[in-house]
């Protein structure tokens, strides 16, 4: 039994849309089997004491992040492995991410780098980053008399 379908020309559109896509993410994109860096998201949060950090990384063992500061640079980097557990040519899809990551987030005051705290929860990496006593605010309180 034949099937009637109404044409409809915005789908032909999409279709080329979504071909032309595919095309342009296939020609930058490595090869599978190779490692990829890619960029860590991050939220920055500033109160009159500290910066919040907050960076997302699900799936990612707390051992195999890296947190430095040197001359007011954070940088968090790491890195993830790819599930090995089923060999490359049964993947029909392949969209989790895996190999190194960083970010480089540049703080504007001094902070007191031996007071950092790092928690992991969830997958969502806290920093919490303490601002040196310099550059806190510093409330001056006026005499009568």
């Amino acid at each position: 039994m034949n099937k009637l379908i109404r044409w409809n020309p915005n789908r032909e559109f999409n279709s080329l849309w979504s071909t032309f896509d595919r095309m342009f993410e296939d020609s930058w994109a490595m090869q599978p089997d190779q490692p990829r860096s890619w960029g860590l998201a991050l939220d920055v949060a500033e109160n009159e004491n500290a910066y919040i950090v907050k960076a997302s990384v699900p799936g990612i063992s707390p051992d195999d992040i890296e947190i430095t500061l040197e001359k007011n640079v954070l940088t968090i980097s790491g890195e993830t492995r790819a599930d090995e557990t089923i060999n490359s040519e049964e993947y029909r899809l392949r969209e989790r991410r895996y190999g190194t990551f960083s970010r480089n987030l540049r703080l504007p005051v001094d902070v007191i780098s031996d007071s950092i705290e790092a928690r992991y929860e969830d997958g969502v990496l806290n920093l919490m980053i303490p601002k040196a006593e310099a550059v806190k605010p510093k409330k001056i309180a006026v005499k009568v008399g």
